[in-house]
């Protein structure tokens, strides 16, 4: 994790805690298998790491130059090994508790390609087929906005096929 002037926990009204002074942003990444299966690439995040040992999306704090859209692009490049190569964005998720935010980025991407833990913040990243993302213990955020989400994705498929 590079520091940046983002970096820090937010307190909420209700006593939880978010990460990033300027709220977070991450990147869902979706693409077909050969036999034309969606799928979305997820973290498995390390244990050492707030709420670790669930799964989620690459994604972090926002600095206070950046756009969400920078912020979730090279909080992946951090955190995820690979060529993220052409991709299109084909929504945006935000997630506002008035004093903070998430925003999730979803992008379409070409083919499955390969991707690996970058740093120490993964023990793990995968392609997992939509249908099944559900049953992997998701951060609690992540899984409150699912459905959202692949409501989203399942919109933008049907509007580019």
């Amino acid at each position: 994790m590079e520091d940046g002037d983002g970096n820090g926990w937010v307190y909420l009204p209700d006593g939880s805690r978010r990460w990033g002074v300027y709220g977070a942003a991450g990147l869902l990444l979706y693409g077909t298998d050969v036999a034309g299966i969606g799928h979305v690439l997820l973290q498995h995040r390390a244990g050492w790491t707030h709420m670790g040992g669930m799964w989620g999306i690459p994604g972090g704090a926002r600095n206070r130059d950046e756009t969400p859209l920078e912020a979730a692009v090279r909080e992946f490049h951090e955190e995820i090994a690979g060529d993220l190569g052409g991709y299109t964005v084909v929504g945006a998720h935000e997630h506002d508790l008035a004093v903070w935010r998430y925003d999730t980025f979803l992008l379409s991407v070409p083919e499955l390609a390969a991707f690996s833990p970058a740093n120490s913040e993964s023990t793990e990243v995968r392609w997992v087929p939509v249908t099944a993302a559900e049953s992997l213990p998701l951060l609690p955020a992540f899984r409150t906005a699912w459905p959202a989400l692949v409501t989203d994705l399942q919109r933008s498929v049907e509007t580019a096929g």
